[in-house]
């Protein structure tokens, strides 16, 4: 296993993103649309927040959450915006950083991605605790 490889390596460049006046509508979309569990949400290019499927069942009061039929009551849409709802100010990790301290971050965190920005906060790409399994596996 490479000691130093970085983070860069496993993550997803250009992640679908939503943009802070975009719908919670537009956000159950791109998350079936993609396949994906995590949007990072974006001002021009710069990171301003993250949301998650989680955050989406928790505001509509699903009892059982199965990702492959995710489905919410779309009528809480129209009770919160995306920027109540979002992770405000999320986590980021450089991509110069190593796997290892992504996994290190994870370890010790309550969420399961994280963006990863420039030295000016621009949204380069986003890695996950399935990234970080995926690449595991690979050395073995």
């Amino acid at each position: 296993m490479k000691q130093r490889e970085s983070v860069q390596h496993i993550m997803t460049s250009n992640p679908v993103v939503l943009h802070l006046n975009d719908g919670l509508s537009k956000a159950e979309k791109l998350f079936k649309e993609h396949r994906v569990r995590h949007l990072p949400v974006v001002s021009g290019a710069k990171i301003i927040g993250i949301l998650s499927m989680t955050d989406l069942a928790r505001i509509s009061f699903v009892d059982s959450y199965d990702p492959t039929d995710f489905t919410v009551d779309t009528s809480v849409y129209s009770m919160f915006t995306l920027e109540q709802i979002m992770v405000r100010d999320p986590k980021c990790i450089s991509e110069s950083a190593t796997i290892k301290a992504a996994a290190e971050i994870f370890l010790n965190a309550e969420f399961h991605a994280l963006p990863v920005v420039d030295d000016k906060n621009k949204l380069l790409g986003i890695v996950t605790t399935t990234d970080l399994i995926k690449y595991l596996l690979e050395q073995y």
